[in-house]
């Protein structure tokens, strides 16, 4: 089986990762048909675990870090109560060890809304139970070390490893790999997270991590499109964009998210960088209907899901309120909002633009049918 894994990976053949016994379309919309718009508006929305806490209050992810939630508490439950949600992602702070991640996992299986359970756990880095001392799980110095093995065996055992520890412990999804392509020397928050600055390199590794995942049992995620690897700020704390042409991405970044999406790869998740040379403005990727429509969706022919990257990072908030960035998102074209920085604001915001027409429910349908379909293939 491992020399059919790898050489789909190495020649970058089609590995659908569409499960055979998966829901059927009438079993999608008869569970569609039985949900409330908020119960649908709900799946759309994977926060943080801060997020579902309204008693808190923070501008730095310091203030997060300080301050750690380790379980879910009546403020939390409560706030669920009325806004379920689809997802839950947990942070390095949010898990101590095995038996304090053990049950919170438990108290997030209780919540409204049968969430999800996500972490970004890439390897190297990234990774936040293999850089906790409190876990015995391989740790890897990263992708980029991978990368320049030249050899996809490599990637495809650090994405197994990596899911099976994750699935072991009960995560769904994994925000993993990075399909960047880190060709900018300058670049401060991609590099060795990437696999290589060669793209045909880059997308073999890609498919063969998430090969490993699948394997592993979990669904990987590939990121930040339409590339985060030749830029040189940081969005986590303001804006950054790429001065690159869509024919200059096609010859680069976009070899590897091709790749990833022949692979079968069911989320990408956008950057929030601008890319003007393309869109024409200054816009975040992930407000941009030119980036997720006109090119994800109808240039490259991906049909699942278009996740947000943090909508809690600064080049979102310093530009947008959460709910004037969770209904543009929503109308360019993304599936799930991750981690608003204010759910409720945001929230309320979607309920509001269906119940105006500015969104129609058949647009948030669309949506939650790729999120049941997922659900219900895990």
């Amino acid at each position: 089986m491992l020399t059919a894994i790898l050489t789909c990976g190495l020649t970058i053949i089609s590995c659908s990762n569409d499960d055979e016994t998966g829901p059927t379309k009438d079993e999608v919309e008869a569970q569609l048909s039985k949900m409330t718009l908020r119960e649908k508006v709900g799946q759309m929305f994977f926060v943080r675990m801060e997020t579902l806490d309204t008693t808190i209050h923070w501008n730095a992810y310091s203030d997060l870090m300080e301050n750690p939630i380790l379980e879910v508490n009546k403020t939390m439950r409560d706030v669920n109560e009325n806004y379920p949600v689809g997802g839950l992602i947990l942070y390095a702070w949010n898990i101590d060890d095995e038996t304090q991640l053990s049950k919170l996992i438990s108290q997030i299986r209780a919540l409204n809304g049968n969430p999800l359970l996500c972490i970004d756990e890439e390897g190297g880095r990234v990774a936040r139970i293999a850089n906790n001392p409190n876990f015995n799980v391989k740790k890897y110095e990263s992708m980029a070390a991978i990368g320049a093995t030249g050899d996809p065996k490599n990637a495809y055992e650090c994405g197994n490893t990596i899911g099976s520890y994750l699935k072991r412990y009960g995560f769904d999804i994994d925000f993993a790999p990075v399909a960047d392509v880190n060709t900018n020397p300058e670049n401060i928050i991609i590099g060795p997270r990437a696999f290589s600055d060669k793209p045909e390199v880059a997308a073999t590794m890609v498919t063969n991590y998430l090969q490993g995942l699948k394997d592993a049992g979990v669904t990987g995620c590939i990121k930040h499109f339409p590339g985060h690897g030749d830029t040189k700020a940081d969005t986590h704390y303001g804006y950054a964009s790429t001065q690159k042409t869509w024919s200059e991405m096609m010859d680069c970044e976009m070899v590897t998210f091709k790749a990833g999406i022949k692979w079968g790869c069911q989320l990408i998740m956008t950057a929030h960088i601008g890319a003007p040379k393309v869109t024409g403005s200054d816009i975040p990727s992930t407000m941009s209907p030119v980036i997720l429509q006109d090119k994800l969706r109808g240039e490259l022919g991906y049909q699942n899901i278009i996740i947000t990257d943090g909508m809690e990072m600064g080049a979102i908030t310093q530009q947008y309120s959460s709910a004037e960035a969770a209904v543009s998102s929503i109308q360019a074209g993304v599936d799930i909002v991750l981690g608003p920085k204010n759910l409720v604001e945001a929230f309320d915001a979607v309920i509001d633009a269906v119940n105006k027409g500015t969104i129609s429910e058949e647009r948030i349908n669309q949506s939650v049918r790729r999120i049941l379909k997922l659900k219900q293939v895990r």
